[in-house]
């Protein structure tokens, strides 16, 4: 499962839970579609797979700078953007996370 795949996972529950606390119905058809995997285990899969592209990136950075000839500079570059991007994608599901729980926090029972 790729980081994409999960945090699209998570924001479709999110979704959802938002939807049926706004309008007190029963749930909408994107619950029923969402696979009915663990909402903790699908977070910590998306953030050990970010930290395996920012490990992976800073050892071709370490290698390339130790002189291995076998580590192509375009090679580094390509894995340290790929751990940016990551990361910056990581960074907007938090976001959107602590948006959603401090929307549900303010709901009035």
């Amino acid at each position: 499962m790729n980081v994409t795949s999960s945090m699209d996972q998570i924001l479709a529950q999110l979704k959802a839970a938002s939807d049926l606390a706004a309008d007190g119905s029963k749930p909408s058809a994107t619950v029923s579609t969402v696979s009915q995997a663990d909402f903790g285990q699908l977070l910590k899969s998306a953030v050990d797979q970010v930290n395996t592209v920012q490990q992976t990136a800073s050892q071709l950075s370490r290698e390339f700078v130790g002189g291995n000839q076998d580590v192509e500079l375009h090679d580094v570059m390509i894995s340290l953007q790929k751990a940016n991007v990551s990361f910056q994608s990581m960074i907007q599901v938090r976001n959107r996370l602590v948006t959603a729980y401090q929307e549900i926090m303010n709901m009035q029972v």
